[in-house]
């Protein structure tokens, strides 16, 4: 969202700059070329508008408006859009005057507002909603939370790079990530994942080796104790053999395409597998449905958002997160 942020905000100062620009050169002058820019303006905000309200109502995740609501801002839109033309084509010189200031004024509001939001959801802290009950019983649907993005470090905006490295990445805490897809095509848990932020709790830790057997977690041969935060719904299915090596295995896996071969089997009967260097191993507290790290592999740690660090929403369930 940031980054949608930031290109918002960059498209609201260039626009106003620009009419900065022609107004010293006076091309406002012309009642033709005011009206085209009067027109713009409005075609430039009613976009903004749709694709605010578009991911409102995907929240980051899928879906979006519906066709009707679509449909109607569009032609709200254009109908606004025509309205700015046909009055700047009549506008006198104090019109224009009145008319480019409220303009201008709108188009500074946006991007200074827009560059303050990414600024502080790049470095400090983001709105999160959370979209499953894949986390349940710690954190449920629809609950709203922020995520605190300094916690691990800070990382220079639209890059994977991390200059300053503050708390390291611990087993148990719950982190939000852009989802390890590469390509739009790949496809996990049934449908694809690109694009879309999870939040699941930190397993393994890099170099570890990790086990799932009848639902028992084993770090390096060792059972995990006393994660009574997991949650577990339906009994253990069998364990089936997966005809390849361990080698093959740690491939697949790595590779995002292990539950091709064993499907829901991974639920309870999972690896072993080493997690490689730079990444985690992520799991949801809803074991038994939860489309983790059992099935997509490993987490960059270069995806790794921040941490899950407030609760806000709704009241009844306020809290600090752990």
């Amino acid at each position: 969202m940031e980054e949608k942020l930031l290109i918002i905000g960059i498209i609201a100062f260039i626009f106003a700059k620009i009419s900065i620009f022609l107004k010293k050169k006076n091309i406002f002058d012309k009642t033709a070329v005011f009206a085209v820019w009067n027109t713009a303006f409005a075609l430039i905000g009613g976009a903004l508008v749709f694709y605010i309200l578009n991911f409102m109502a995907t929240n980051g995740i899928n879906g979006g408006l519906s066709f009707k609501t679509a449909s109607l801002i569009i032609t709200a839109t254009l109908a606004y859009a025509a309205y700015k033309f046909y009055k700047a084509g009549k506008a006198d010189k104090k019109a224009i005057q009145k008319t480019f200031a409220f303009n201008l004024e709108w188009a500074e509001t946006v991007y200074f507002a827009a560059f303050v939001a990414a600024f502080v959801m790049f470095f400090f802290a983001q709105a999160f909603r959370i979209p499953s009950g894949s986390m349940r019983n710690t954190l449920l649907e629809g609950d709203n939370l922020f995520v605190n993005k300094i916690t691990y470090g800070i990382r220079l905006p639209l890059m994977d790079k991390k200059i300053i490295k503050f708390n390291p990445i611990k087993r148990g805490d719950i982190i939000v990530f852009a989802f390890p897809a590469e390509t739009k095509e790949q496809v996990n848990c049934g449908e694809p994942q690109y694009g879309r932020d999870f939040v699941k709790r930190v397993i393994g830790l890099p170099g570890e080796t990790v086990e799932v057997k009848n639902k028992q977690v084993f770090i390096n041969g060792q059972p995990l104790p006393a994660e009574e935060y997991a949650i577990y719904d339906e009994h253990p299915r069998e364990e089936i053999e997966i005809p390849a090596t361990q080698e093959e295995y740690q491939e697949l896996w790595e590779n995002r395409e292990l539950e091709k071969y064993a499907g829901l089997y991974l639920r309870d009967y999972f690896g072993p597998v080493v997690v490689p260097q730079g990444s985690y191993l992520a799991m949801g507290d809803n074991r038994d449905f939860s489309c983790d790290s059992r099935f997509w592999g490993p987490v960059p740690e270069k995806n790794i958002k921040g941490k899950a660090w407030f609760l806000h929403w709704p009241l009844s369930r306020m809290k600090i997160i752990k």
